[in-house]
């Protein structure tokens, strides 16, 4: 069975600087062979954020410019890329007007996906800030997708409690105690979600823990390309026999279709 392959967490780029592939040199990766690449592998669609945090800036340039130049390449990779990515943005607790007001811009160009939000590129660290609840009422407002960095579990709690009715995609599974508060966190709201790049698919038997407490309806396929080879991710869904069709084709696609509106 073929199966359609959507790449929920991704972080693209259009210079060298803005790619955080550690080993880039070995394995020819470039902006402009990225989705031949991707597509290579079955991948027919990618989402996420764009990183342009780590090149170097001219004195005085504050944190959001660089925050609003990643965003930009996002919306411009986007455009270069066709119907192939769906673009990903950041927000920040410290600039709580210029957010919203991002949230704004950015519903009204079609785009509903926030993040994937990585904290400690972006200097704060705490999801339950009363200054990040502010942009999360405006999430809300605007039927925002947040997708989130895993981090201190008691402070996603407090977030998801506060916020029920906002659509979280937590990334990656984790290790040892964080797939368990990721499950717990998926029955206690139906809004709740996982994406399975990143750490966490290696350690067996993880993802089918998951499957049996939540359903296969809540987890999305994602890499964290190009930190990561989105062929181990692939591999892990489409030969482990844990897994049946129905389950795969969900994971894969299906999820995100639904939740993008693809």
């Amino acid at each position: 069975m073929d199966f359609e392959i959507i790449d929920f967490h991704t972080h693209p780029f259009k210079t060298s600087s803005e790619n955080i592939c550690r080993h880039t040199e070995f394995c020819g990766m470039s902006a402009e062979n990225t989705p031949k690449y991707l597509r290579s592998l079955g991948i027919s669609h990618i989402c996420g954020s764009a990183l342009s945090l780590l090149r170097e800036y001219p004195e005085g340039t504050t944190l959001w410019d660089k925050i609003a130049l990643s965003n930009q390449t996002a919306l411009e990779l986007a455009e270069e890329y066709g119907g192939f990515y769906t673009p990903g943005f950041h927000v920040h607790p410290k600039y709580i007007r210029e957010s919203c007001e991002e949230i704004e811009k950015m519903s009204k160009k079609g785009v509903r996906l926030i993040g994937e939000l990585v904290p400690y590129m972006c200097e704060w660290s705490d999801y339950s800030c009363k200054e990040f609840d502010e942009i999360l009422d405006t999430a809300q407002m605007y039927n925002m997708i947040v997708n989130f960095h895993t981090i201190d579990n008691d402070q996603i709690d407090e977030m998801v409690k506060k916020h029920p009715k906002v659509t979280f995609v937590a990334a990656h599974p984790g290790d040892s105690e964080n797939p368990i508060r990721h499950f717990e966190r998926m029955k206690m709201s139906e809004n709740y979600y996982l994406d399975l790049s990143g750490t966490g698919l290696f350690r067996h038997g993880v993802l089918r823990h998951g499957i049996d407490k939540c359903g296969s309806e809540r987890f999305l396929f994602g890499s964290d390309f190009p930190i990561c080879s989105p062929a181990m991710y692939i591999g892990e869904i489409l030969l482990n026999p844990l897994y049946t069709d129905a389950e795969r084709k969900n994971i894969f696609s299906e999820n995100a279709k639904r939740l993008l509106k693809l």
